[in-house]
């Protein structure tokens, strides 16, 4: 069954449509699947940002495929406690849908989620999701240049896939020998299990990166005994976070500019703190000395201390935000063990130091699939193979956004389009930008699908490594999880946010090559546009 052509079109304002009929719904495999102009994959910030901006362009035959039950992707899910945003509110939500009601400056996990149910609910977008679709495969036929996507629903075809399934959506936990036959309560931070009460229990908490930084104070004074295994201490800023006052959410939502005043400072703020973290990181030697005075308040005690300093400079891994991780760390009851987890021995923990640690709970704190996004293994192209084994040298795209081999796949957070210090929703519309502007060009030159030439990938991907060579994450002396195995950082990206804005404005067919539908049966035609 194919959707309708008729079905009504959102105006350029993107106003709600709740009233829109919903999409075709997906059929068992081997069955006529529905088809779409757009399949989008996830319903965090960057799916819901691809379904506000495809109604916008007058696209409203797509479907958002969720795998859970509810939008909200990574602030869905990380729901630990503490949990909260280390980018500022007014920085951290859709141009297009600015939020007057943020209670703090640095908003809760709780207050991120509550935004984006009601973008989804305000932007008409709720017919469109497929909530329990978890995307099982997603392979290119060429033949009739379309997408076939299998998910625990059923299936669909498109014409377009635009994967927004994000870096931090698959959690990582180490295979460390022993874990299962553990006798005690073992979570990853990203799937909290809130029916387990800690109270007066001995937790270990594995990894000290941004998350753990936000548990470990929230959990600290109600457990009995928190053993913290550290493999590499993180350098630590004071977080300026308040509560925003009921003056500031009325100016914001009667005097709208006011609000865009406040975005655009804290915009500029950070745009200005780019060239220390690209281009000059010696610039960052007064921060760094401000974070050692942070930790010198925060401990006391000068061995603790010692553990928590870093040996690379400030910047080189995620600087994390906090005004209660250095006390928590100091507290009675808190034990740092400066070593990896090694192994477990039943309820006892053995570091890599050699140490002893009985628990009766772990939670690990260690981060996601990010430089191996599991989506890959689930994706095949035009010449049936997937994307992980295209990538198993590292992940690279051209522009973050299209990829060499797979022909109208589209993402969004894609290869080296993450940031280091600022808002990753500028990054987000601005990839949304370069795809409505793909889709609306294929539509106006004629052609079914397009995929970027092997040497303008290329050449984007050889510059982005050259300038990646100066910044701090390669010249700092740290080993972060930007970095693939093979040394190379294919998660940030080495300039401003304006420039990746200028960089993605348009789509220039001089990269890219052309797929014309030539006949249903037959295979499509590709067509090389020179520069």
């Amino acid at each position: 069954m194919a959707s309708s052509s008729k079905r009504p079109r959102s105006g350029a304002s993107g106003a709600p449509a709740e009233e829109a009929a919903p999409v075709g719904e997906a059929v068992p495999v081997g069955e006529a699947a529905p088809h779409v102009r757009v399949a989008v994959i996830g319903s965090g910030f960057g799916g819901l940002g691809a379904a506000v901006r495809l109604r916008r362009a007058g696209i409203t035959d797509f479907v958002v495929l969720e795998r859970a039950d509810s939008v909200g992707g990574t602030w869905r899910d990380n729901s630990y406690p503490g949990c909260a945003c280390d980018v500022p509110s007014h920085l951290y939500s859709f141009s297009f849908a600015p939020n007057p009601e943020w209670p703090r400056s640095f908003s809760g996990q709780p207050d991120i989620r509550a935004y984006l149910e009601k973008v989804a609910t305000v932007f008409g977008l709720r017919p469109h999701l497929r909530f329990g679709a978890e995307v099982l495969e997603a392979r290119w036929e060429a033949e009739r240049t379309r997408w076939r996507i299998t998910t625990s629903a059923g299936q669909w075809t498109a014409d377009a896939v635009v994967s927004a399934a994000g870096p931090l959506a698959d959690p990582q936990i180490p295979d460390l020998p022993g874990l299962a036959s553990f006798p005690g309560k073992v979570f990853h931070s990203s799937r909290w299990d809130h029916d387990y009460d800690l109270a007066g229990k001995r937790v270990a908490i594995v990894g000290t990166g941004a998350s753990a930084a936000q548990i470990i104070p929230s959990i600290q004074p109600e457990v009995g005994k928190l053993t913290v295994f550290q493999r590499t201490p993180a350098w630590v800023l004071p977080r300026r976070d308040r509560e925003i006052s009921q003056l500031e959410k009325w100016l914001h939502d009667r005097l709208p500019v006011t609000g865009r005043i406040r975005r655009g400072t804290l915009f500029a703020l950070r745009e200005l703190q780019v060239d220390a973290f690209v281009r000059r990181p010696g610039m960052l030697k007064v921060v760094q000395q401000f974070a050692e005075r942070h930790l010198a308040q925060g401990v006391a005690d000068p061995a603790l201390r010692a553990k928590l300093t870093p040996d690379y400079r400030i910047g080189c891994k995620r600087i994390l935000l906090s005004n209660t991780y250095y006390p928590a760390l100091a507290a009675a009851n808190t034990e740092v063990v400066a070593s990896g987890l090694r192994e477990l021995r039943g309820s006892t923990l053995v570091a890599a130091d050699g140490t002893e640690h009985e628990v009766d709970a772990i939670v690990f704190g260690t981060g996601f699939h990010v430089t191996d996004m599991p989506i890959g293994a689930r994706v095949f192209g035009a010449d049936g193979t997937s994307l992980a084994e295209q990538w198993k040298g590292g992940m690279e795209a051209l522009r973050g956004s299209t990829v060499h081999g797979f022909p109208n796949l589209f993402f969004v957070i894609g290869p080296n389009t993450g940031l280091g210090n600022s808002s990753m929703i500028l990054m987000i519309e601005s990839q949304l930008n370069y795809l409505i502007d793909a889709l609306t060009t294929l539509d106006t030159v004629g052609a079914t699908a397009m995929q970027p030439t092997v040497r303008a990938q290329r050449q984007w991907n050889l510059e982005l490594q050259h300038r990646m060579d100066r910044t701090v994450w390669t010249t700092g002396g740290c080993r972060s999880w930007y970095l693939d195995p093979n040394g190379r950082n294919t998660v940030l990206w080495p300039g401003s946010t304006t420039a990746f804005r200028r960089a993605t404005r348009r789509v220039d067919l001089g990269e890219y090559e052309l797929i014309m539908r030539t006949a249903p049966t037959t295979a499509p035609a590709v067509q090389e546009v020179s520069a």
